[in-house]
């Protein structure tokens, strides 16, 4: 017998213990979210039978106009109008949290003139924001994409401050000692110590973005999910509204779990996870 005639056998038995602990592991994870799938349709289902009215469809009906709002390509159209638009306001407002973030985090001059703008910023509604953009920059593209920023960036400046804020100071001190270069410490340094502040923060700016972006475009553009949205109330078909609500939904979801949080476990490998 050969060496070749043991090898296949020897992968089996080790891969077999393992594709079980794998599927159990992706139960686990994927379980309790399709649980509470389940149940919400079936208690949004009773309610809709309780109350037979066409303002709350059952699930049948919200189904069917999810289908048809797929399969005509509108979802998919204006679907990536609206992506576009959050995408490019987050960046501007991504780029400014994290100057204004490092700034207060490291000069107590920058953390006191800063301060009242996130204060200020964090309390407006998102609303508001929308309205302004609509009146100041018309149905451009400025307009959402200025809007989201502004609804998303006092957000992020304030999880960066508190990221800078956080880094240990001996590890700065260290840098300073052994003369690391600008580059150095924003590889080795701050880009590992903020990294959880950085994903906290795009989530938090990214889900104020999403409902900024719906009411801009409610109120002053012409196409988008928040147009399909504002066409479908005026219609007053509910299950329009809830399929395209659904779909916004999910795309948020293939977001978070598809790629920040892909994201997130890729640039944490480094980082040492302690069992009790």
């Amino acid at each position: 017998m050969t060496a070749t005639d043991i090898a296949p056998a020897t992968t089996g038995e080790r891969a077999s213990p393992a594709s079980p602990v794998r599927r159990r592991r992706r139960l686990r994870a994927v379980g309790p979210a399709v649980l509470f799938l389940v149940v919400a349709a079936a208690a949004w289902q009773l309610m809709a039978v309780l109350l037979d009215s066409v303002l709350v469809p059952g699930v049948g009906d919200v189904g069917g106009e999810l289908v048809e709002i797929v399969l005509d390509g509108s979802f998919a159209e204006h679907l990536g109008i609206t992506v576009l638009r959050v995408a490019l306001g987050f960046a501007l407002a991504f780029v400014v949290a994290v100057a204004v973030g490092i700034a207060m985090g490291r000069n107590e001059f920058a953390q006191r003139f800063f301060e009242p703008a996130v204060l200020l910023g964090l309390t407006i509604p998102g609303l508001v924001w929308a309205l302004l953009c609509v009146i100041w920059f018309g149905i451009g593209l400025a307009n959402p994409v200025i809007a989201v920023a502004l609804a998303s960036a006092p957000a992020l400046v304030l999880t960066i401050y508190q990221g800078v804020r956080s880094v240990d100071p001996d590890l700065l001190e260290m840098a300073h000692v052994y003369r690391f270069s600008g580059t150095t410490r924003l590889r080795r340094l701050w880009l590992p110590a903020l990294a959880p502040s950085l994903f906290a923060g795009a989530r938090l700016g990214l889900s104020l973005g999403w409902k900024v972006i719906v009411l801009v475009e409610v109120f002053g553009m012409s196409s988008g999910v928040g147009y399909q949205l504002n066409n479908a109330f005026a219609a007053q078909n509910v299950a329009a509204v809830l399929a395209w609500t659904l779909l916004f939904a999910v795309v948020m979801a293939v977001l978070e779990y598809g790629v920040l949080q892909g994201l997130e476990r890729r640039v944490g490998r480094w980082r040492k996870v302690v069992s009790v």
